[in-house]
């Protein structure tokens, strides 16, 4: 039972590590948020200037309570005085209001607050005259835990063996207290749970225990880095320094995005990277960290850096050293070979001299022969420019043969089909007037039917020659238009009036008067026409004539 729990643990673990970026990809993030630190800086002091005018605006003493305790949580991890300083405040508005709770409340924050940075004494001396039952649920769990810290930390740091077993114990006692009032999901509760099952060396069950913390924490939040900086604690002890280092990364990562000062993820990174020999990216990151404890100003915080900055410094300088001697061996290796270079250089430059003078006969002798060669060539493109000149006006002159004979055939048999019908209109007129049908002689005279039924024709048979000759001229004619100008007869192997003017201008007729005369239409409608359609070009309106002329091609 025990491995499946192991097993799921190690899976969970898994799971939650998949969910983020590898380590390299974080030291690189590292790296952007250290450049990019003063910006954080600046909007996390924006936010504590905010809360600052709103404190010096209250309108009552209960307001200025609060925003003062509001303030302690914005500067407790930036800057340990004003922590310090507002947290007293908030201690002397509540006694002002008579308000005992939130008074010892604040002492007991104020407690935590010393023995964060080492004032061990100050803290218990704050914490002796409160009393438990003057405390609300929230205090009375900041009361717990400021004792725990104060003699963990006494525990910690003192190196008398009977003192340090007596710290230890009243440190449980007051885990044991917590543990009574606090809520067991609270973040109270699990991390004391947590850093308790450590202690017993349950490691598992503290990693479970972590997951539970990770869940509840808010993604990229100061509270997430401090999950993940006692998660790391736990893989370090198991020995997976990989995962160790990972979730260091992660807490520092994100004290540094929140403006944090108080570092200690970044602390412990550093010397992890130390010792894998990564000098310069180590000696960069504690260099950081100290500046950010100058900012946060406590002594406790600046002595467990120095020595750590000592021996980072120094492994430091002696990689500098080392480089040094490197790029001073690499520079004299580089001298030497430039030396032997200049040599080379100088005996090649010798031999193409005596080349150069070997070639110069023979680029005399080229040059006349390029010069003779791009005359000839001049030559050829003229004439080949010539041959294509010819070769259009031969083209030319087929396409106008061909129209030439197609319209002169369907002309003959035009006039012969004209002589015809004359003849027939004669005989029938003479046959009218014989039997004295002058009246009805008068209304076939008088109708214009005839007329109209002949044009009709005579469009007819143009666009049925105009087709024969050019079959993809009404696409082709339409692909110069926009979609919306485009033009599609209704009658299959007709012309509309539209496309017949442009019809004529394909076979050269451009003069508007003669189409008119032809198409029986007056000239401004055909000038009319003919602006509407250039309109609608897909192209250039002013070319778009000369673009029809192109279109089609010529049927045998």
């Amino acid at each position: 039972m025990r491995h499946i729990i192991t097993f799921l643990l190690l899976f969970i673990s898994g799971a939650l590590v998949a969910q983020h970026p590898t380590l390299p990809e974080l030291y690189r993030q590292i790296d952007e948020a250290i450049a990019q630190s003063p910006q954080y800086v600046a909007e996390y002091e924006a936010k504590i200037d905010r809360v600052k005018t709103d404190f010096a605006h209250a309108q009552s003493l209960q307001q200025k309570m609060e925003l003062s305790k509001e303030l302690y949580s914005l500067y407790r991890a930036y800057n340990n005085d004003s922590a310090l300083a507002y947290i007293q405040q908030h201690i002397t508005l509540a006694d002002s209001l008579g308000n005992t709770e939130e008074a010892n409340h604040g002492r007991a924050l104020f407690a935590f607050q010393c023995s964060t940075v080492g004032l061990y004494t100050e803290a218990l001396d704050i914490l002796r005259p409160i009393r438990t039952h003057a405390l609300n649920k929230e205090g009375l769990c900041d009361y717990y835990i400021a004792y725990m810290h104060v003699y963990g930390e006494l525990g910690y740091y003192t190196a008398i063996p009977t003192m340090q077993s007596r710290f230890y114990h009243q440190q449980e006692q007051y885990r044991d207290s917590l543990f009574m009032v606090a809520d067991p999901d609270s973040e109270d509760y699990l991390l004391r749970k947590e850093t308790r099952l450590y202690a017993e060396k349950k490691y598992d069950e503290a990693l479970a225990v972590n997951n539970r913390r990770l869940e509840l924490a808010k993604p990229a939040s100061h509270e997430y880095s401090i999950v993940s900086y006692y998660r790391h604690l736990i893989y370090n002890i198991q020995g997976d320094t990989e995962q160790a280092k990972y979730w260091l990364a992660q807490s520092a990562l994100y004290d540094i995005r929140n403006a944090v000062m108080d570092q200690a993820a970044l602390i412990s990174l550093s010397e992890l990277i130390n010792a894998d020999g990564n000098y310069e990216q180590s000696y960069r990151y504690i260099r950081f960290t100290w500046d950010c404890n100058s900012r946060f100003n406590t002594r406790m915080r600046s002595w467990q850096i120095n020595p750590i900055l000592t021996v980072i410094e120094k492994n430091y300088d002696s990689e500098l050293t080392r480089k040094s001697r490197i790029l001073t061996a690499t520079m004299t290796g580089i001298s030497i070979l430039a030396l032997l270079l200049a040599a080379a250089l100088f005996y090649s430059w010798r031999e193409r001299k005596q080349l150069r003078r070997a070639r110069s006969a023979q680029e005399a002798s080229n040059s006349e022969l390029k010069r003779l060669n791009a005359q000839l060539a001049s030559q050829a493109q003229t004439l080949s420019e010539l041959n294509e000149q010819q070769k259009a006006l031969n083209a030319q002159l087929s396409e106008a043969n061909q129209v030439k004979e197609e319209y002169i055939g369907r002309f003959m048999s035009l006039c012969s089909q004209y002589v015809n019908k004359l003849d027939d209109y004669r005989k029938m007129v003479n046959r009218k007037m014989k039997n004295r049908n002058l009246d009805e002689l008068y209304q076939i005279t008088k109708s214009t039917e005839l007329k109209e039924k002949e044009i009709e024709e005579l469009f007819e048979n143009f666009d049925s020659v105009f087709l024969h000759l050019f079959p993809t001229f009404i696409d082709d004619f339409n692909a110069l238009l926009l979609p919306e100008y485009q033009i599609h007869p209704k009658e299959e192997h007709r012309l509309t009036t539209d496309i017949r003017i442009f019809a004529l201008i394909r076979l050269g007729i451009e003069d508007s008067s003669k189409i008119a005369e032809f198409l029986h239409k007056s000239v401004n409608t055909i000038y009319n026409y003919r602006a509407r359609i250039k309109n609608g070009a897909a192209g250039n309106r002013e070319t778009f004539e000369q673009e029809v002329k192109t279109i089609g091609h010529y049927t045998v």
